[in-house]
C-alpha cells in the first residue's frame, strides 16, 4: 500500500498516526485481510482528499478524519466480521469463539450462538462422567421417562452401554457443524441487510 504524501507536515504528522493506530488496531487479523482494511482506509482518505479544493490540506485530513471518528470505534466491528468470516470458513472453534466474542456486543443472536457453542462442553462433561460412574450416564428409557444424560431415575435402564460416548461424540460433531453454518447464514443475512 502506497502511503499518502503531505506537503504540510503537520497533517502528514496526523494522517502517519492514524495510520499506524489503524494498523496495530488490525494486527489481530491475518495479514491479507489487514492489508485489505488498511487499503480501505487509505482509499477513502485520499478519494476524499481529492473532493474539496477550497481549504488547507490540514484542514481536508482534519474533516476526513474527524468524519471517520476514533479507530478505536469503527474497526472493533470491522475487526470481528472479518474474523467471523474467517471462523466460519476454518470451523476453528478457537476463531469461533474469539468472533463471538468480538460480535457480542453487537447482536444478542451473537450471544445465543455463544452459549450454543458453549453448550456442547455439556457433552463433553457428560463423556467424563461416563468414564467415571458408567451405571450413572448414558440414554436411560423408562415406562415414563427418557433421559440423554445422567439418570435420577431407578424405573430406566441404559440401553446404549459402551456406544455412548461415540454417539454423544458423533452428535456433538453434527451439532457444530449445524452451528457454524448457522452462524456463516448470520453473517451473510447481515451483510445484505
Amino acid at each position: 500500500m502506497k502511503r499518502i504524501e503531505f506537503k504540510n507536515s503537520s497533517a502528514q504528522k496526523r494522517y502517519d498516526g492514524f495510520m499506524k493506530r489503524l494498523e496495530r488496531l488490525s494486527s489481530v487479523l491475518p495479514k491479507e485481510d489487514q492489508k485489505d482494511v488498511m487499503m480501505e482506509y487509505n482509499s477513502h482518505i485520499f478519494e476524499s482528499l481529492q473532493n474539496s479544493n477550497d481549504i488547507t490540506e490540514e484542514e481536508k485530513l482534519s474533516k476526513i478524519l474527524n468524519g471517520l471518528g476514533e479507530p478505536d470505534v469503527f474497526i472493533k466491528p470491522i475487526i470481528a466480521d472479518y474474523k467471523l468470516g474467517q471462523a466460519t470458513k476454518s470451523f476453528n472453534p478457537v476463531h469461533i469463539l474469539k468472533a463471538l466474542i468480538l460480535n457480542m456486543a453487537s447482536s444478542v443472536s451473537y450471544i445465543i450462538f455463544f452459549i450454543l457453542y458453549i453448550s456442547l462442553f455439556a457433552f463433553v462433561w457428560t463423556i467424563v462422567q461416563k468414564i467415571l460412574h458408567p451405571d450413572e450416564v448414558g440414554l436411560f428409557v423408562g415406562e415414563n421417562s427418557f433421559v440423554f444424560g445422567v439418570n435420577s431415575s431407578e424405573n430406566a435402564h441404559e440401553v446404549l452401554g459402551g456406544w455412548y460416548i461415540p454417539v454423544v461424540l458423533v452428535v456433538m460433531g453434527v451439532l457444530y457443524v449445524l452451528i457454524t453454518l448457522l452462524l456463516r447464514l448470520k453473517r451473510k443475512w447481515n451483510k445484505k441487510k
